[in-house]
């Protein structure tokens, strides 16, 4: 395999690979029970900007003589590689895989018929997306404005006791210790729960941003996982030696050209992904992304001290995860 077809970095406690290759093609080489875990954020069948990726190239993976609907196709895209990802983890190996709203049902279904046992639904709640609704007159619209993504959380079936499991393979359980939510006052933190809370992008500190939501909810709150969104500092970071390119940026008044080097549209904030990684991975475990896109759930592991393994198909992101995840690797403490 090339050097542009595999990229891969280790030393002495991580290591980390990153593919270029359709996520089916690239999973069917893989040998089983050989993952401790999967966290992915696959495409979520909406055709999100119009991609070919997250809309045509799903129907096209799944053609048949039967007439499918959009959200049939993506289900059964979805079952593919759940079913090859159920067949590459270890027994009780979890995973944790990203969906829309209006597709959850359809991803939850499809990796359930793969043969993964559903466990949880995680929501983040980051309530700051736009809301992408046609204005009619009288105040009508046809969309509400996003506010959460769910996150699903799956476990591989194994025979016999949790306990017997986790003994023989290291998986089965979660990492209830490693992801409790810090409580002043206690060494020992809150239970983790199945929501997880974005801070606005620019707030700092003990100091919200005027648009942060978190500031306006009940102070219960402080029991659950808090990040920021990523920051253009953030999504940019490591790829400074990569070409500049404008894209749109979505404001809700008017649609702006940046000029950035992470053309990624979907870039999860790092910390947010550590979490999730601390949650689902054995210490010194392997993390399987097959739709490793911008690379952030590399970083998270570099972080957490998992090795990573990625797959992406498209050139362009396969640079950008690549240069992310060197940088990242770097500030590992």
């Amino acid at each position: 395999m090339s050097a542009r077809k595999l990229a891969l970095y280790e030393d002495a406690t991580n290591a980390w690979g990153l593919i270029e290759a359709d996520a089916l093609q690239a999973l069917a080489k893989l040998p089983e029970n050989s993952i401790d875990c999967v966290v992915t954020d696959p495409p979520y069948g909406i055709a999100f900007h119009e991609e070919a990726w997250d809309g045509a190239d799903i129907r096209a993976a799944v053609a048949s003589g039967a007439q499918l609907s959009t959200g049939e196709a993506f289900e059964r895209w979805t079952t593919l590689w759940a079913n090859e990802c159920q067949r590459v983890l270890k027994p009780g190996g979890h995973l944790l895989a990203f969906s829309a709203p209006r597709t959850f049902h359809r991803l939850v279904c499809g990796i359930e018929d793969a043969g993964l046992e559903v466990r949880d639904q995680l929501l983040w709640l980051h309530a700051q997306g736009l809301p992408k609704s046609r204005r009619l007159p009288g105040g009508l619209g046809t969309t509400l404005k996003p506010a959460y993504e769910p996150i699903l959380l799956a476990r591989k079936p194994f025979e016999g006791r949790v306990v017997d499991n986790l003994k023989a393979a290291g998986t089965g359980a979660l990492n209830i210790n490693a992801a409790r939510i810090p409580r002043e006052g206690s060494n020992a933190g809150y239970w983790p729960a199945h929501v997880a809370l974005s801070h606005a992008p620019a707030c700092k500190s003990g100091s919200c941003a005027e648009d942060c939501p978190a500031p306006r909810l009940d102070a219960s709150v402080s029991r659950l996982f808090f990040c920021a969104k990523a920051t253009r500092h953030e999504r940019e970071a490591g790829c400074e030696a990569l070409p500049e390119r404008s894209v749109q940026i979505l404001t809700g008044k008017h649609h702006p050209l940046r000029l950035v080097r992470n053309t990624h549209p979907t870039v999860k904030p790092v910390e947010l992904m550590r979490w999730l990684v601390r949650l689902v991975t054995p210490r010194g475990g392997l993390v399987l992304d097959p739709f490793a896109g911008s690379g952030t759930t590399g970083i998270a592991s570099m972080l957490e001290d998992r090795m990573f393994l990625g797959i992406e198909r498209q050139p362009q992101y396969v640079d950008i995860a690549c240069a992310r995840i060197t940088h990242w690797a770097k500030k590992r403490t």
